[in-house]
């Protein structure tokens, strides 16, 4: 089996090119990203081939696809350290892919839950087969670059273990190639709900004014929306579980995923403090964070032909792990090797 040759364990996360990205993306998978950079072996992708299962404007895809990796090093993503490239500037994804469709029963598939989900809200004949098969690509992805652990929220642990279940069917039939990836969890803030319904997801193809902090808002506009955010009638201010204590709850996550203080000290500094107090002092911090990182993003944009050469180094070096991974796959199912 093809073994990454990095001394460090291989890491490798991504995130679509559609909707504009939040500070729960930024909470829950950027922010986590930076932090494990210099102790492992980090592959980031931007995953456009993931946001076409839903219909695209083709200019917008392309703007938002650089839109989102020069977001990536803004936050703190060093291509120096880390590969920053683009899904499908590496065509070894699809083809894997395809692979491995061939390879998961329709029963797996239908089971995936965010499958369920998303076409619980369609027509059935406008359902697209790219939706079912999402959790295939996803497993391409990470098995492509022997990927041993995985930054993923709790929506996307069942297709961690649909990819483990399909590399232990695929190395069981023809032997040894692929690494089972593990979950990596970030120790606050991997949920992050929506401002103005604690209960449901912050996602950041919502529509709602106040739903989403964007990484790209108005600093005055993020405060706002901060400051109009669902709490309750109750005054403890302190983490619940209490479904009627969601959004103060929510507000504390990002409180702690921004600070790093631990519970006992955040609620210790709330003591005796309102829900006013509570949301200046989120709305202080996530502007704090928000502004060097949109310094940053300006300057990325301005700077001619640096993110191009960027995606390009990536490109390179996530193509050369990929397609040695899929010679090994193609052989092993028996593909003819061109000559």
């Amino acid at each position: 089996m093809a073994e990454p040759t990095n001394s460090k364990p291989r890491v490798l996360s991504g995130i679509q090119p559609s909707g504009n990205l939040t500070i729960g993306n930024y909470l829950g998978a950027l922010k986590q990203w930076v932090e494990v950079q210099s102790d492992y072996d980090c592959f980031y992708c931007v995953v456009d081939l993931h946001a076409i299962t839903a219909e695209q404007d083709p200019d917008e895809l392309r703007r938002k696809t650089r839109e989102s990796a020069a977001i990536y090093i803004a936050a703190g993503i060093n291509p120096e350290v880390s590969t920053v490239f683009v899904q499908s500037h590496v065509p070894a994804h699809s083809e894997l892919a395809w692979m491995l469709t061939c390879m998961a029963p329709l029963g797996w598939l239908n089971r995936m839950t965010q499958f369920k989900d998303k076409s619980a809200r369609q027509a059935q004949e406008s359902i697209g087969a790219g939706l079912l098969n999402y959790p295939s690509l996803m497993a391409a992805d990470i098995l492509l670059y022997h990927a041993e652990l995985v930054p993923v929220g709790d929506d996307q642990r069942q297709h961690l273990e649909f990819t483990r279940d399909l590399a232990q069917r695929f190395n069981h039939l023809y032997g040894e190639t692929f690494t089972l990836p593990s979950v990596m969890t970030p120790k606050a803030g991997a949920r992050v709900m929506g401002l103005d319904n604690p209960t449901a997801k912050m996602s950041k193809s919502e529509e709602s004014e106040n739903h989403a902090v964007y990484l790209l808002d108005d600093l005055s506009r993020a405060r706002k929306k901060i400051m109009r955010a669902v709490t309750d009638s109750h005054r403890e201010i302190r983490f619940s579980d209490e479904r009627e204590r969601a959004g103060v709850n929510n507000l504390l996550t990002i409180y702690q995923a921004v600070t790093g203080e631990s519970r006992a000290a955040i609620e210790s500094h709330f003591a005796g403090k309102g829900y006013g107090d509570l949301k200046r002092d989120v709305a202080d911090c996530v502007v704090a964070t928000l502004e060097p990182l949109q310094g940053r993003y300006n300057e990325l944009m301005n700077e001619a032909g640096y993110l191009d050469s960027v995606l390009k180094v990536g490109r390179e070096k996530a193509a050369a792990i990929a397609e040695d991974t899929l010679k090994l796959a193609q052989e092993r199912i028996g593909f003819l090797a061109p000559s």
